[in-house]
C-alpha cells in the first residue's frame, strides 16, 4: 500500500509538472467554446462575440460548439467533465449553472464542478408575440386573455430553469394566471414556432429575437428590465404596462472545468477583460441589445454561490420545483 501511495504520488507531481509546461505555451492549440444551446439563441449569440474577439486577443482560433438539451445541461455537463487544460470552455448562464440544478431528479454537476473565468455579457429579456397577431395589442391585453381560462394561452421558453423559464413562473405568480407552458431545446426552435403560431408568446432575450422585430416578423410587448432600453425607446417597461413589477435580465459568462491550472485562469481571464473594451465586441454586443460585462474569477464565482444559494432556499420552500 505504501509503494502504491508513493506511485501515486509521484504521478500526481508529474502530472502537474506536466500542467506547468502546458501552461507555459497555452495557448499552443485551438480552444473550443461549447453552447450549451441551439444555434441562434442568445447564448449561441454571446458565445461566438466571445469567441471572435477572443481570437484576436490571445492570437489562436477559438470555435463555438453548440451542445444543445435538458435546459443547457448536457453541454455543461460535458465541460465540467473535460480535461482542465484551458482548451474547452463554456459560455453560460447563472441560470445553467446555478438553478437548472435545483430542478432537475438527478442533477448532473454543481457550480463548484466549475472553475469560474468572467462575466460576458447581461442581456435583458422582452416578451414577443407575432406582428401580426392582432389578439395582442398590449401586455395587459395578452394578460386578460391569460385570466379567460386557465391554460387559455400557451408560451415557450428556451429550457428548464432558463432564465426565460423562470421569467414565465414569475409572470404567473405576479400577474395570477396560468399559461400553458412549452419548453424547447433553446431559444430559436421556440421563435419558430411563435413565428409558425404554434404557441402564442414568448419571453426571449432582446439579443435573440431582436433580428425577428427588425425584419416585422415580431412585436415586443414589454420590457422586463427597470428602465426602457435605448435600442428599443418606444418598448414599455413591464411596469409601465402594467403597474406590477417584474424584472428580470440573463446574465452570461465563460466557465472551465475544475482544476484549471491558475496560471491559464489568469491568462483567460486577462485577455476575456480586454474583449470587453473590444470596440469590434462592444458595438457587437450593443447592436442585439446586449451589455458587455467583464469580471475577476472571484466575483464570477461568487455570484453563481449566491444565486445557488438562493434556488436552494427557493427549493427548500417548494417555490422552485423539480420538473
Amino acid at each position: 500500500m505504501r509503494q502504491f501511495n508513493r506511485n501515486l504520488c509521484v504521478l500526481g507531481l508529474l502530472y502537474l509538472a506536466l500542467m506547468g509546461v502546458n501552461a507555459q505555451n497555452y495557448p499552443s492549440k485551438p480552444i473550443t467554446i461549447v453552447a450549451p444551446f441551439s444555434p441562434g439563441g442568445n447564448v449561441d449569440i454571446i458565445a461566438r462575440s466571445v469567441a471572435q474577439s477572443l481570437s484576436v486577443v490571445l492570437g489562436q482560433s477559438v470555435v463555438v460548439d453548440n451542445r444543445a438539451g435538458a435546459g443547457g445541461a448536457i453541454g455543461s455537463s460535458f465541460v465540467s467533465k473535460s480535461a482542465p487544460d484551458g482548451y474547452t470552455l463554456l459560455l453560460a448562464t447563472t441560470n445553467t449553472i446555478s438553478v437548472l440544478p435545483y430542478m432537475m431528479k438527478t442533477p448532473l454537476y454543481k457550480p463548484s464542478d466549475f472553475q469560474a473565468i468572467s462575466l460576458a455579457a447581461v442581456s435583458p429579456l422582452v416578451m414577443v408575440v407575432r406582428a401580426d397577431d392582432k389578439r395582442f395589442a398590449s401586455t395587459p391585453s395578452l394578460i386578460a386573455s391569460a385570466k379567460a381560462g386557465p391554460k387559455n394561452i400557451s408560451v415557450g421558453h428556451s429550457g428548464m430553469g432558463t432564465s426565460n423559464h423562470v421569467s414565465v413562473l414569475r409572470l404567473e405568480n405576479v400577474a395570477k394566471v396560468e399559461f400553458n407552458v412549452i419548453p424547447y431545446k433553446g431559444s430559436t426552435p421556440a421563435l419558430t414556432d411563435l413565428m409558425g403560431g404554434q404557441i402564442d408568446f414568448m419571453i426571449d432575450q432582446l439579443s435573440s429575437s431582436k433580428s425577428f422585430v427588425d425584419a416585422g416578423k415580431l412585436k415586443i410587448l414589454a420590457i422586463l428590465s427597470k428602465e426602457r432600453d435605448d435600442t428599443i425607446p418606444n418598448v414599455p417597461t413591464f411596469f409601465e404596462a402594467t403597474k406590477i413589477t417584474l424584472e428580470a435580465n440573463t446574465t452570461s459568462g465563460v466557465l472551465a472545468p475544475p482544476d484549471t491550472p491558475p496560471n491559464i485562469v489568469k491568462i483567460l481571464s486577462d485577455a476575456l477583460i480586454t474583449v470587453a473594451q473590444d470596440p469590434v465586441y462592444i458595438s457587437r454586443l450593443l447592436s442585439v441589445g446586449s451589455l458587455p460585462k467583464s469580471s475577476s474569477p472571484k466575483e464570477w464565482a461568487e455570484l453563481l454561490r449566491q444565486e445557488s444559494l438562493n434556488s436552494e432556499r427557493l427549493a427548500l420552500a417548494g417555490k422552485l420545483k423539480v420538473e
